[in-house]
């Protein structure tokens, strides 16, 4: 038997095996995206991808593109996210759909759903990428998919309306409403005080409600769509302080803020190892304007910060003080054995102790009255309507929308 065989042999076994996991952890919950999974072949648009095996990872990303710098800005997202966004996308044969952000595999995806019946546009602002999803899409079977080079924020309005929009970037703002059927779904991570979740939205007269919130991740949208926050790169780039608006920072502060006296404030609410909070970063962003997140390059642990989670770590930010969520391990539970750890506070700077506080006071808050709910409601709005203000929760003004998230 070939070599070609035995890779091709394997393949397949691989995409068996990745749709079996894909169901196991219920991101593929219908036949018609199991299907979709199971045909088309990912290890085609993800050379880059280090072996067979990492190209079908169900939970891994494969970095396509990487800047001067070395960050990432192109990728083939991880299969349990795209199934999770095909899933809520609930995409029908004959459908129209738009696809923001390319490469070709999730396009390919869309393209077995609808079959040949539905039309499936797929846009990047990158040439580099849409050269190869064009060539690799011929490749796999999928040459009807339209490939479209240009910028989002200006989409490919010719081919509208569409039945479901899919973007597979970090999109600050969503100016896509108008594209979108009456009775169609949009999909969109979306980003606000330097947190993304993959929120469905669905029309509602003039505003569009959002469904099935996902904690995800994504390359930032690039172009007229790009949105920049405050980052503050604190011991030579060994810690990163990042928020969303606000005063400007002061590096230079915040940096002997970093090294001076700390102050340390524990709240009593714990958390075990696998349990999690993702509700708390929402709560947090919602009463606290301060709010932002902080993180330790990974490769330069400089001991200085022993933040609560590797990445998307809560901090308030003010300009020259800072104070960040911390853990510590806690007793094991005699009954259950159960390792858990304790939520805590660490401040810096000359309101670093008065930040420890109001974090601590958060958390406390978030404990008692919203850790086991459903957590908060999501709307968009028109960015020139007034939109209404929460009772309890923000209103994220953005070019074109108004994202309203409110507690219950």
């Amino acid at each position: 038997m070939s070599n070609d065989n035995l890779s091709s042999e394997s393949a397949d076994r691989l995409r068996a095996d990745m749709v079996t996991q894909l169901k196991k952890r219920g991101s593929i919950r219908s036949p018609e995206v199991a299907a979709a999974f199971a045909t088309v072949p990912r290890e085609k648009f993800a050379p880059e991808a280090p072996s067979l095996s990492a190209a079908y990872s169900a939970t891994d990303v494969v970095i396509t593109k990487r800047n001067a710098a070395g960050k990432a800005i192109s990728s083939v997202s991880a299969p349990w996210l795209q199934a999770e966004m095909l899933e809520t996308s609930r995409l029908a044969p004959g459908a129209r759909v738009l696809e923001i952000g390319s490469g070709g595999y999730n396009a390919a995806l869309i393209a077995e759903i609808v079959g040949p019946e539905g039309c499936v546009v797929t846009m990047d602002i990158d040439p580099f990428v849409t050269e190869r999803a064009t060539r690799f899409l011929a490749e796999t079977g999928y040459p009807h998919v339209k490939v479209v080079l240009g910028d989002a924020e200006h989409a490919a309005e010719e081919h509208g309306p569409y039945d479901a929009i899919l973007v597979t970037v970090g999109a600050w703002d969503c100016p896509w409403a108008h594209l979108l059927a009456p009775d169609g779904r949009m999909v969109v991570p979306l980003r606000f005080c330097g947190i993304t979740r993959s929120i469905t939205f669905v029309r509602d007269g003039d505003r569009f409600i959002g469904l099935d919130p996902t904690v995800c991740g994504f390359v930032p949208m690039q172009g007229a769509g790009a949105h920049q926050a405050q980052v503050a790169a604190l011991a030579d780039g060994a810690v990163t302080l990042t928020i969303d608006g606000g005063p400007t920072l002061n590096a230079s502060a915040l940096d002997q803020a970093l090294v001076d006296h700390r102050s340390e404030v524990w709240t009593g609410v714990t958390v075990a190892c696998t349990e999690p909070f993702s509700t708390l970063h929402l709560w947090l962003a919602t009463v606290d304007k301060t709010f932002g997140l902080i993180w330790q390059d990974p490769d330069r642990d400089s001991g200085l910060i022993k933040p609560a989670a590797r990445w998307f770590c809560p901090a308030l930010v003010t300009p020259g003080s800072f104070a960040y969520l911390t853990v510590r391990e806690t007793p094991r539970d005699h009954e259950t054995e159960q390792l858990r750890h304790e939520f805590g506070v660490h401040g810096h700077g000359s309101h670093g102790a008065e930040l420890a506080q109001q974090l601590l006071t958060h958390v406390q808050t978030w404990d008692r009255d919203w850790r086991y709910g459903p957590g908060p409601h999501f709307t968009l709005h028109p960015a020139d309507v007034i939109a209404p203000a929460p009772a309890i929760g923000r209103i994220f003004p953005k070019r074109h929308t108004q994202l309203v998230i409110a507690w219950a």
